[in-house]
């Protein structure tokens, strides 16, 4: 009973933290307005979250439910584990730039603790937002460590034999530096929503070539 109580308590206050982000954008969410629209005073905040970004984190998380419905219409005409990988791409890509500040706060976050840690409990409290038809879309979302999140579709890949394993890392962070620059341009301006994402994908295409080690026709 207990903690259905805090869970529903850390509800109210993601709830609001969300709807600030949505509004106001997530730059100007502070501790003292989340706690206004919950209808709390700030400190009952710090009996639930670490600090501010725990609690943007958990905010943010509610905007990503779009994009993990979206990933099952993007695999759903996939044949292999590379058409996989560069859907996956696809689809984050498009979604993470149209928010870029949310994504940002999601997969570049300042916290303390292992980041499974927090997303096991972002989806306790809303299972509903788990929403994958793919075990390895699943596991992916999971895990909220991005570096983890680009190795697991990489290791079908492997499975598959698109790519040695001793490949793997150079071409997940490759791939991850690519976005990562990227996206800190389209947040600064200096990178439009379309251009970001055509030349995103276009790079990690030339990325992949360099380390394809049999044919592989690209559709996508």
């Amino acid at each position: 009973m207990r903690e259905k109580r805090i869970k529903r308590t850390m509800t109210y206050f993601i709830n609001a933290t969300d709807e600030l982000i949505n509004e106001i954008g997530i730059k100007n969410v502070t501790i003292r307005n989340v706690a206004k629209r919950a209808g709390y005073n700030s400190a009952t905040i710090y009996n639930y979250f670490e600090n501010l970004d725990n609690l943007i984190f958990f905010g943010a998380m509610r905007n990503i439910k779009d994009y993990a419905l979206s990933i099952n219409l993007y695999l759903a005409d996939t044949d292999n584990a590379m058409d996989r990988f560069l859907k996956i791409w696809e689809c984050f890509c498009n979604y993470a730039y149209l928010k870029p500040d949310i994504y940002n706060a999601l997969f570049f976050p300042k916290l303390s603790k292992n980041m499974e840690d927090y997303v096991s409990e972002f989806y306790s409290m809303y299972p509903d937002d788990l929403v994958a038809h793919n075990e390895t879309v699943k596991s992916m979302l999971m895990n909220g460590n991005i570096h983890a999140r680009g190795m697991t579709t990489i290791m079908d890949c492997i499975s598959e034999g698109f790519i040695e394993q001793q490949s793997a890392d150079k071409l997940n962070e490759m791939t991850l530096l690519l976005f990562e620059g990227m996206l800190t341009r389209v947040i600064s301006g200096s990178a439009s929503y379309d251009d970001a994402r055509h030349n995103t994908m276009d790079y990690i295409k030339v990325v992949v070539k360099s380390f394809l080690i049999k044919d592989y026709h690209f559709n996508y």
